[in-house]
Order: structure tokens, then sequence, then C-alpha cells
């Protein structure tokens, strides 16, 4: 696991002054796979999946980019997380992309 990523997590945590349940974290190379985890995964290094349970999508999403995460994948019931070099985003699935657009998530 990087440093960078567990500082970006920690601060998100410090910034929602609440838990944050990890659905996803580190995973190693056989357990990504087994997952069906895509082989160039970076939950392999810096990436969580974090439960939007208790928490406002909206508000969770808008802290995590102000503590230094680049990669958000939208999802239903969690915010994927990452510090990849560059911005990226994306939706898992349509009704994923319905639900984060009404929530002003683009």
């Amino acid at each position: 696991m990087w440093p960078q990523a567990l500082d970006a997590l920690e601060a998100l945590r410090i910034a929602m002054n609440a838990p944050l349940r990890i659905d996803s974290g580190h995973r190693c190379a056989l357990h990504n796979a087994r997952v069906g985890g895509a082989p160039l995964s970076l939950h392999k290094r810096l990436a969580f999946d974090v439960a939007l349970a208790g928490h406002v999508p909206a508000q969770l999403a808008a802290a995590a980019r102000a503590s230094g995460f680049k990669g958000f994948g939208f999802g239903q019931t969690f915010l994927h997380l990452d510090t990849r070099a560059r911005p990226a985003h994306w939706f898992y699935g349509e009704r994923s992309k319905a639900k984060w657009t009404s929530l002003g998530i683009s």
C-alpha cells in the first residue's frame, strides 16, 4: 500500500468526521484475479472502495477530491477512490450514472 493513498484516506476520514467502511482495499494479484478485478487494478496498489452507507454521497465525493484522490468510480453503494497520477472518473452502469448525476456529479 502506498503511503500517499493511506494519507489521503486518513484525510478523508478526518474531513468526514466519521468512520469509513472500506468494502475493498489492497488486493494481492491472486485475490484480485479471484474477485474478477482488472489485471492492472489500482486495488493492487492505491485504491479503496468506500461504502456510501452513513454518508451523504456528494459530500463524500467532494471531501475525497479535497483529500487528494484523483480517481473516482461512482457505484450504487460505494465510491471507488484512488490516487492515480491523472484525474479520471467513471460510473458502474447506467443506474449508478443516473444516481450520481441526479446529485450533480457528471
